[in-house]
């Protein structure tokens, strides 16, 4: 089937606005709500993008929204805050309002390391929201579990070499902790190619670069990036917990004791995965200094 109409639910946020460019490229209709259109200024400029005012959890209106289109892509995922609202209701809501309004295509973004055993909430959430939406009847669903995910704009590598800016020593818990990013573009391409490929229609995809760094390491690569050499300090799990438990008393928290769980996963890919269809994963080296600078 064509895809040519879209709706991004959660596609105001750092991976919709590369998402929407991407789909709008491909000359695709795309149609992203949020509930404060003035801050969605930057995708109201791309061609083929319409930014509505609307909020998705309010009764009807993730109907009225899906009704009509090719398919719709989910994008929603909080770090800490209401993980069963945001990661299975929201999910489970937008499957309904697909088969109300005959919606064929769902694309779904999960987590690397999402599982019903996970140690933290926020990865178990993931995975019941990935129940939720493979197991919805007559409707093809694909999902996509990335690392984490780096480019310009990000909240990870600009978050620490922001810190680098104003801390001489940076002390860091889970310093050890595995992770292999992965670069936005090459998310928004993966997703923009799965729209129309049959074969992706109930598959999951794991989404990752081409190395694997401790976390450690990339604060000092953002560190480095920007000029500032710091002294990175990895605490000890008791120091790390504790750290995390003080963090998450502070207004949008760095940290909290759900994330500290989560990173005692690897976030890394299997040893043999590639990115889907082909594409070619991108370094981190030949994009975070350009933006990190």
């Amino acid at each position: 089937m064509k895809v040519e109409n879209v709706l991004i639910v959660g596609g105001s946020g750092f991976l919709g606005r590369h998402l929407a460019a991407e789909l709008a490229r491909r000359a695709l209709r795309v149609t992203i709500p949020t509930r404060r259109r003035e801050r969605a200024k930057h995708l109201i400029v791309l061609p083929t993008v319409d930014v509505v005012e609307a909020d998705v959890n309010a009764p009807g209106v993730l109907e009225r929204l899906a009704k009509g289109r090719d398919a719709v892509i989910n994008l929603v995922g909080i770090l800490h805050g209401n993980f069963e609202r945001a990661h299975v209701e929201l999910p489970r809501a937008i499957v309904a309002a697909c088969r109300a309004g005959g919606v064929p295509r769902l694309l779904h973004v999960s987590a690397l390391g999402a599982g019903p055993d996970a140690p933290s909430e926020y990865l178990r959430s993931k995975a019941r929201g990935e129940e939720v939406v493979l197991g919805a009847a007559a409707l093809d669903v694909t999902v996509f579990r990335p690392s984490v995910v780096f480019g310009p704009e990000d909240r990870f590598l600009n978050t620490f070499a922001s810190l680098a800016r104003y801390l001489p020593v940076l002390a860091l818990a889970c310093a050890q902790a595995r992770f292999q990013p992965v670069y936005v573009g090459d998310v928004a391409r993966a997703m923009a190619q799965a729209l129309e490929k049959p074969e992706a229609h109930g598959k999951r995809y794991e989404l990752c670069g081409p190395r694997e760094y401790t976390l450690k390491a990339l604060v000092e690569y953002a560190c480095a990036a920007t000029g500032r050499h710091r002294l990175v300090l990895g605490l000890p799990p008791s120091l790390s917990y504790l750290q995390a438990r003080l963090l998450e008393w502070s207004p949008g928290p760095l940290m909290t004791r759900d994330n500290y769980r989560s990173m005692q996963v690897p976030n890394v890919c299997a040893q043999d995965c590639t990115l889907p269809f082909g594409l070619v994963p991108t370094a981190l080296e030949a994009v975070a200094p350009a933006y990190l600078q």
